[in-house]
């Protein structure tokens, strides 16, 4: 029996601010940023009340134990909790995978740590094999901050840049409350790269370029450009691959039209979560307007301020006095 020492990983989402399937189709750009909505894995004597459990443990636990020796046959008892909503497009899924990997690695692994490359790498190969998407956001979880990411068809995106998103900017997520379905659009978009469609290869030089304004504009702080950019990114993806719903679309004319908001779908399927960016003084401002808007016309939205986060980091797990 190994010692399994009390850890702590905290791992932020990420939202897709251009660029959706481009990490995995090769060839073009993507820009991510991961977002303060973290997930919390802590390995625990017991399993905490109100904490959630049974979701891929066993799965990554089992991949470890092909790749570091003499780990015991069952995994450790967790807490596991998510600020992000599911099936949203924010990557809820990966952040919780790489937390565990990270959690159990830190709690497990004697005297010495893994390091955040191989964890990045281990995490989308398990990931791979279930879906077979892309590695954008497993780099994004982990480094934190924007990226600007190069997409190859095999192995990770390469990162070609990473900045750190401006403090005087703040991110809104407006939940639409349906989910998404990424294993249909990705066995859809392989089949379009395989046949060569030519629908495909439009939205991918669209995105490309929307990619390079994004970035720009990040680069540059310009917030009006970043939402002109983002809006002519979510035109790609509904325009060329119809990844938009009507009620996506609905969400963001209320935006747009109560708040002054672009609006983005992050991460392609279909349903989940919009993103915009506005100037952090006025963040709550907007979110109340919106709030009370969707409030009438879309009660099922929830719209979630949050800002940038660095990445997946571990925490120290206090210790409980009994009395």
């Amino acid at each position: 029996m190994n010692a399994i020492d009390p850890v702590r990983a905290v791992v932020p989402c990420r939202a897709c601010l251009s660029g959706e399937d481009l990490d995995w189709l090769g060839g073009g750009r993507s820009v991510s940023l991961a977002l303060g909505l973290m997930t919390t894995v802590e390995v625990v004597a017991e399993p905490a009340s109100g904490g959630e459990g049974g979701g891929w443990e066993e799965e990554v636990w089992a991949f470890l134990r092909a790749r570091v020796p003499a780990l015991d046959e069952g995994p450790p008892a967790v807490t596991v909790r998510s600020e992000a909503p599911a099936a949203s497009g924010l990557s809820s899924s990966t952040a919780r995978i790489v937390a565990l990997f990270r959690a159990f690695t830190d709690a497990a692994v004697q005297g010495r740590r893994v390091s955040d490359a191989t964890l990045t790498r281990w995490a989308y190969e398990f990931e791979f094999a279930v879906f077979h998407g892309g590695g954008m956001d497993h780099l994004a979880v982990v480094q934190g901050g924007a990226l600007l990411l190069e997409g190859r068809e095999t192995g990770l995106p390469v990162v070609r840049e990473r900045l750190e998103f401006p403090g005087e900017w703040a991110v809104v997520v407006v939940d639409s409350g349906t989910r998404k379905d990424t294993g249909h659009h990705i066995r859809d978009v392989r089949a379009q790269l395989a046949a060569g469609d030519p629908v495909l290869a439009a939205y991918r030089a669209a995105a490309d370029e929307v990619s390079g304004r994004v970035w720009e504009a990040l680069r540059g702080r310009d917030l009006a450009a970043l939402g002109a950019a983002m809006a002519d990114g979510h035109a790609a993806m509904r325009d060329h691959q119809r990844m938009s719903t009507p009620l996506l679309e609905e969400l963001r004319e209320v935006a747009l039209r109560e708040a002054g908001l672009p609006l983005k779908l992050s991460g392609a399927g279909g349903g989940g979560s919009l993103v915009g960016v506005c100037a952090a003084a006025q963040v709550r401002e907007t979110v109340a307007r919106l709030a009370r808007a969707l409030g009438v016309s879309h009660p099922a939205a929830r719209v979630i301020p949050t800002t940038a986060a660095s990445g997946v980091r571990r925490e120290p797990v206090p210790v409980v006095e009994v009395r």
